[in-house]
């Protein structure tokens, strides 16, 4: 089971909302069950820096299926994850990707937002993925 097209631009347009609510330009990235890449979108002067950011938090949290700040607490020198964010070509180890579950609580993709500070990130990531629930 992955999520739908439809499924993530829902969750896209949710994030899109929210970043203008707290007035910050954000890259958002949806990618599926596979960690393949669904939707994307760059609001308007979002940096561009932000742009692979996004899509490899997005895939950091459905590769680890947890939010990508609790990975960075866990890779943080001494813990049991320490230098992660080297493998699978590069992760991101800090907040802004989250897992998205269907009803019956499986995976079916996450999302990843760059483009602001780590607290706003996660603020418009969960955003997306509430508006699934």
């Amino acid at each position: 089971m992955s999520i739908t097209l439809k499924q993530a631009e829902t969750a896209v347009q949710a994030a899109k909302t929210k970043a203008a609510d707290i007035d910050t330009l954000m890259n958002i990235a949806i990618v599926d069950a596979g960690a393949n890449l669904v939707a994307f979108a760059r609001m308007d002067g979002a940096w561009l820096g932000s742009l692979d950011i996004a899509q490899k938090k997005a895939r950091t949290a459905r590769y680890f299926d947890m939010p990508t700040g609790e990975i960075g607490k866990l890779s943080q020198p001494g813990g049991p994850l320490f230098n992660i964010e080297h493998s699978n070509g590069g992760l991101i180890t800090f907040p802004g990707g989250i897992p998205i579950k269907n009803a019956s609580g499986d995976i079916i993709g996450a999302i990843g937002v760059s483009g602001s500070t780590v607290e706003n990130d996660h603020t418009v990531a969960q955003a997306g993925v509430d508006a699934l629930r």
